[in-house]
């Protein structure tokens, strides 16, 4: 597939990064996201997707390769000019897979408009983006909840409204369907959806080989040794089992079997609980 430098929003070139500086995450890695794309990072935990994605969010910088989004380069330094900082932040937006590292605030409604209010919007527009954020979700009953009494279902729902709110271009999801209820998948799956079809870049880590079909025009699948195995069409990745196997995304017994929508392959089991880096 041939990647057009003019829809290439953000560029990743040889991308290498280490937890302190020993445990490797990123090993070599290059991608672009191209603009309105749903780019699935597929993976067995430990791999490096999440690890990319906070790299693509500037939460932190590769030990050497270079990221450039939207035509600019991304360094720590560079983020530290409030501009060029304002200008990214508000462009991507990064939905967390634990829930609770990103919801914190007195309430809902709090909790919605604290990015706003940090890019320094009026508290007007705020106040009508968090009205329709909380809308379009289906939340404003929560509104005025604190987020400690939430369901993991409705804090899911509170840290995508945070997200939103802001507008972004890019939004990057850390694991979206993990520890969700099916219905919660389901509706989550939907709005993923729904968002791409409204013009948003989306950019998703998961190792829940069953949403790629519904959630991803593109997948890019990771090796353990944290490098890029294949790039390609999620009907293409999940019919090729040598590369799933590869991957560990699949145990080598398990047995396949045609369904209506092509090969299904029973995923990896292993979830996604427990401390791992990448």
């Amino acid at each position: 597939m041939s990647a057009d430098a003019d829809d290439a929003i953000l560029v990743c070139r040889d991308l290498s990064y280490s937890y302190l500086g020993r445990f490797a995450a990123l090993d070599g890695v290059s991608v672009d996201v191209r603009r309105g794309e749903m780019l699935a990072l597929v993976g067995a935990n430990g791999c490096g997707k999440s690890t990319l994605l906070k790299v693509l969010d500037g939460l932190v910088f590769p030990d050497s390769g270079t990221f450039h989004a939207f035509g600019q380069l991304v360094t720590e330094d560079n983020l530290e000019d409030e501009q060029l900082s304002a200008a990214f932040r508000s462009r991507v937006g990064f939905v967390f897979q634990n829930s609770d590292t990103q919801v914190f605030s007195p309430t809902v409604r709090e909790e919605v408009a604290f990015g706003c209010l940090q890019l320094g919007l009026p508290v007007e527009e705020t106040r009508e983006r968090v009205g329709d954020v909380l809308a379009m979700l289906g939340i404003e009953d929560l509104a005025d909840r604190a987020p400690f009494q939430l369901s993991g279902g409705q804090k899911k729902k509170v840290a995508i409204a945070s997200v939103l709110v802001m507008n972004p271009e890019v939004l990057l999801f850390d694991e979206p369907t993990a520890a969700l209820d099916p219905r919660t998948q389901g509706w989550l799956t939907d709005l993923v959806a729904e968002l791409n079809d409204a013009g948003k870049t989306i950019v998703y880590a998961t190792h829940d080989l069953d949403v790629l079909r519904r959630i991803a025009t593109r997948c890019l699948v990771f090796s353990e040794d944290h490098r890029v195995l294949r790039s390609g069409p999620p009907d293409e990745i999940l019919d090729d089992t040598d590369l799933l196997l590869r991957a560990n995304l699949i145990h080598a017994h398990a047995h396949t079997h045609t369904g209506a929508d092509g090969v299904v392959v029973h995923s990896h089991p292993h979830t996604a609980s427990g401390h791992h880096h990448g």
